[in-house]
């Protein structure tokens, strides 16, 4: 199958004064294990800040919960971004995974213009499957940690290629989108909310309402897998101020969540 490389010449193109020009660096390769094992290894280059890593093919790409995430040559996004977070909170860090996650559904929204959501934590969602998945990893710590949030993102995958029965790709939802167009509007939305963020002082008022927003597994019966084997079942009622998911009275801040009546 012919696809079309990411043209990182356009991306580069921005990086001066453009709508990308929140990033001191853009690279695309060939192929990597993980751009966010890439990423997290440079981290320790205190100088290395706003740097977007993309990889036309990922050999061990990771979701959430160890999960391998591989896919053909050209036919995902595949992209971290390390950024530092000066003077934060380290329990509001894990807020960052959660925007990352807004900035792609908005992105998805006005390129190439679909419906998508969220699935709490950070899964995206199209017509209920899942379009791509992120992960957040702290590569440093101290007064101003380092985080690599990554983004799998299936553009062009057939049902053979799905790497779960759940998933979905644009393709597949008769899309046919431009992955370097994509890839910067992903970059884009996630600059203007990362920056917001960072004037806002890291206030999260703003950003949870955002995520509400475009959470679909608020108001809907779930059923949470938690760490240690519980499991507890009823209708997510909201997102909390520290990102937890909130099921009936319980807040949960870890676990496989499931939407249930025939969702993901």
């Amino acid at each position: 199958m012919n696809r079309a490389p990411i043209d990182a010449q356009r991306l580069h193109s921005s990086l001066a004064d453009g709508p990308l020009s929140f990033y001191d660096r853009i690279d695309v390769v060939e192929s990597t294990g993980s751009t966010n094992a890439d990423l997290v290894a440079r981290a320790a280059d205190t100088a290395l800040d706003r740097h977007a890593l993309l990889a036309e093919t990922q050999l061990t790409g990771r979701g959430r919960h160890s999960r391998s995430w591989v896919s053909p040559p050209r036919a995902q996004i595949s992209l971290s971004v390390l950024v530092r977070l000066p003077d934060i909170d380290p329990t509001t860090l894990g807020w960052l995974p959660l925007l990352t996650g807004v900035a792609v559904v908005d992105a998805l929204r006005e390129t190439p213009g679909v419906r998508a959501d969220l699935k709490w934590p950070n899964d995206v969602l199209l017509g209920g499957r899942k379009l791509a998945g992120i992960l957040a990893e702290v590569a440093a710590t101290g007064a101003a940690p380092a985080v690599v949030v990554g983004v799998g993102l299936n553009v062009d995958l057939d049902e053979s290629e799905l790497p779960v029965p759940h998933a979905t790709s644009l393709t597949l939802s008769g899309v046919d989108t431009d992955r370097t167009a994509l890839v910067a509007a992903i970059l884009t939305q996630f600059a203007a909310r990362f920056t917001a963020w960072q004037r806002a002082g890291w206030a999260t008022d703003e950003l949870a309402a955002a995520y509400r927003e475009r959470c679909a597994t608020i108001g809907v019966d779930v059923r949470a897998e938690l760490p240690g084997g519980q499991v507890i079942t009823g209708v997510a009622t909201g997102v909390d101020d520290t990102g937890r998911l909130l099921i009936g009275d319980r807040a949960v801040s870890a676990g496989d969540v499931s939407h249930l009546r025939g969702q993901y």
